[in-house]
């Protein structure tokens, strides 16, 4: 008869090989299903030849290079200035305590959605918008919204602005979790501290001490931003050019067209969208090494001054630009929420009304159930996995190894778009019908990967010599993890619970193709209504995807401190009481 410790143990170690499993075979699965139907094989229309056809005509796609090549620019330069950005504001703020208040001001803009972020940038940009509002009075004096195309210019700049304000604070808060490792942390900081004592300007002493050992722990994030900005859907429908769109904007609406032979066509460009991505992620790698060899002399030649103060006053401004920008675009998203009659170029609504809100809440009641139930189900799947795989490693006495690891991420590192169809049509094969599961299970695909990520140093790094103490009591594996670990780690699990529920919230694609269109989220009216509808009821939706994640964070930070606030003033009781007694 086996044992409960036993049991417990044994379903720990289960845990690698279902997680695994849970994103490996979906994925390849999902790319298998792409696969077919791009060289013709789709059963259900009584195509079973394998032919090129769908090639042919991807490429005979009037403004298919187009497509391609504002998919490709806009990815790669988005990247390079949100990770540019980044390691200007890291160089210029390094051991100064304005590096924290910036990452606490941009903090919160990291559990912003996509869709809501490019919501708010285009109510910036637009030509009756703030930004136009604010200097008319002053500068230009104009009397009618200003003459030119952002968003949706056929460049790409508005969708390049987007993808680099939504990316920069995960790039800056990435880096600054990796200093905020005693070891490394404390390392770089003592090695930058002694470049200067010996001469280095700051800027020039983080270039040639900090970076090169900081950039490892960045490479991940910098490739998954990389990822996702190529093929991205919500940033491009909300700021993105249409005629043509970018190359995942194109394959969605192929995919939904009423025309079954065009997901033939969609199938093709998925392929080619995966096959775009990976080019950029091996450019960016082979940037990387041009880099090192190029610069490996620079670092050693012993030169203590590159301009760096002008450098530092130039990211200083930059900084301060950043902020507005981002704070312009939150306060004119309020305002267009609760404006009455707002005539241009007023900077202010005429009036104030409630009735924008109160006419979307009483709408938004299935879609925001919905959002809450699909994205709680999800991550605490999530978080539940985690925490089982996590506990195997210590069990076993070693980590996941390199290649497992890359197995978990691999939902960021691939397009959605290029396997998501796939797995449409895989739940068909299965005969999964049930929506709200499918949905589910595609939420769980890309929520895994970030709970994960989180959790992962905070759990490695626990002290093990309380469980060592709890086990020579005679505590069996489940009550050590139960009882020891878990309150522990209460903090860092309702973090890692609140980012998974901001990434559930801000799903679209996984929400549109895995419902087909029968499941309604914040997330799918906000992009729906930013096509056309309403300015004010958009700002609407867009503030309640904002306020949903924040509500998960401010829980997260609130609980541990109720918890623990308890804990001690019961400890406080008991410890008064037993001295009266004595």
């Amino acid at each position: 008869m086996i044992q409960p410790r036993d049991l417990f143990t044994q379903s720990i170690q289960l845990s690698p090989a279902l997680l695994m499993a849970l994103l490996v075979i979906p994925v390849v699965g999902g790319l298998i299903g792409v696969l077919l139907p791009a060289f013709g094989y789709i059963p259900a229309l009584d195509k079973t030849t394998f032919t090129l056809s769908g090639f042919y005509s991807l490429f005979n796609t009037a403004g298919f290079g187009t497509m391609l090549l504002l998919s490709a620019v806009s990815s790669l330069v988005s990247t390079l200035l949100a990770f540019t950005i980044t390691v200007l504001i890291l160089a210029c703020y390094f051991n100064s305590p304005w590096l924290y208040r910036i990452q606490r001001l941009l903090g919160p803009i990291l559990v912003i959605p996509h869709a809501a972020a490019a919501i708010a940038i285009s109510f910036l940009i637009t030509p009756s918008g703030m930004m136009s509002r604010l200097f008319s009075p002053w500068l230009t004096q104009w009397q009618s919204p200003a003459d030119w195309l952002l968003p949706h210019d056929p460049w790409a700049i508005s969708m390049i602005l987007g993808l680099t304000l939504k990316e920069l604070p995960f790039l800056l808060l990435m880096a600054l979790g990796a200093l905020a490792q005693a070891d490394l942390g404390a390392k770089l900081r003592a090695q930058h501290k002694v470049a200067m004592s010996l001469g280095y300007c700051p800027m020039t002493a983080f270039f040639k001490v900090v970076l090169p050992n900081l950039y490892p722990f960045l490479r991940l994030p910098i490739l998954a931003v990389l990822a996702y900005a190529s093929a991205s859907v919500e940033i491009p429908l909300i700021l993105g050019p249409n005629a043509p769109p970018t190359l995942a904007v194109a394959i969605m609406q192929w995919f939904n067209d009423v025309d079954l032979t065009l997901r033939i066509q969609a199938s093709a460009g998925a392929i080619m969208q995966l096959l775009l991505t990976m080019t950029l992620l091996l450019s960016w790698w082979l940037l990387e090494k041009l880099i090192k060899r190029f610069s490996y002399n620079s670092l050693i030649n012993g030169r203590r001054e590159y301009a760096g103060q002008l450098i530092m006053r130039f990211t200083q401004l930059l900084t301060v630009i950043l902020l507005t920008v981002i704070m312009l675009s939150l306060m004119g998203l309020i305002l267009w929420s609760f404006a009455g009659y707002w005539r241009f170029p007023d900077a202010w609504p005429s009036q104030f009304v409630l009735l924008h809100w109160q006419h979307a809440l009483q709408h938004m009641q299935t879609p925001l159930l919905n959002t809450i139930t699909i994205g709680f189900i999800a991550t605490f799947i999530a978080v539940i996995l985690t925490l089982f795989t996590l506990e195997a490693e210590q069990l076993r006495a070693r980590n996941l190894s390199n290649f497992a690891s890359l197995l978990i991420y691999l939902p960021m590192l691939i397009p959605s778009i290029a396997f998501l169809f796939g797995l449409v049509w895989l739940q068909e094969q299965v005969g999964s019908h049930h929506a709200y599961f499918n949905v589910i299970f595609g939420h769980l695909l890309f929520v895994l990967p970030y709970v994960f990520l989180s959790l992962a140093s905070s759990y490695r790094r626990l002290d093990p010599r309380f469980s060592y103490l709890a086990a020579s009591l005679g505590a069996t594996p489940s009550k050590v993890f139960l009882r020891v670990k878990l309150p522990q780690l209460l903090a860092p699990i309702l973090i890692a619970f609140a980012l998974g529920l901001a990434v559930s919230f801000s799903q679209y694609l996984p929400t549109l193709l895995s419902g087909g269109g029968r499941i309604n989220t914040i997330t799918t009216e906000a992009v729906a209504l930013a096509g056309g509808a309403s300015r004010r009821v958009s700002a609407v939706y867009a503030l309640m995807q904002m306020l949903l994640p924040a509500m998960a964070f401010l829980l997260a930070w609130f609980i541990p401190k109720l918890v623990f606030t308890k804990q001690n003033a019961a400890h406080y009781v008991s410890t008064s009481s037993t001295k009266t007694t004595a």
